[in-house]
């Protein structure tokens, strides 16, 4: 009876741990802390984005990914000291306001032509100071 009641305690507090540790593995977004893998994959995955037409059936889930991406993107490195002054995050952080901006006032529309250009200058921005390390 003893050895019962402590077992089945135990039991249960490994089973809240594995439970809690799963949870905190699971990354919608993708990303990895490493900030230039991250700062690519969230590029690449934003041009796919904002090239997608219009009429296309997984667009509210593209959306959607790529809002989730650019909130963990900026909050996970907008106050680290060693990538916040880098020239590629703050041509990436201007870009991500922008089309943070837009998705949060206008949803799926299309995105106008002009913003599509600007974007896509600022995202080859983005790769080339990766590419050199600033």
């Amino acid at each position: 009876m003893f050895f019962q009641k402590y077992f089945s305690r135990i039991i249960a507090l490994v089973l809240v741990v594995i439970i809690g540790l799963m949870g905190c593995g699971a990354n919608p977004s993708g990303l990895t802390g490493n900030y230039s893998q991250d700062t690519l994959a969230v590029v690449n995955n934003l041009k796919t984005a904002i090239e997608l037409p219009d009429n296309a059936p997984d667009k509210p889930e593209t959306v959607a990914l790529a809002r989730q991406q650019i909130n963990d993107y900026v909050s996970r490195y907008r106050r680290n000291d060693k990538t916040a002054g880098l020239r590629s995050f703050t041509t990436m952080q201007t870009a991500l306001n922008a089309l943070a901006g837009y998705y949060s006032s206008y949803g799926i529309r299309p995105l106008p032509e002009k913003m599509k250009k600007r974007l896509k200058q600022e995202f080859n921005q983005v790769e080339v100071a990766i590419k050199r390390g600033v």
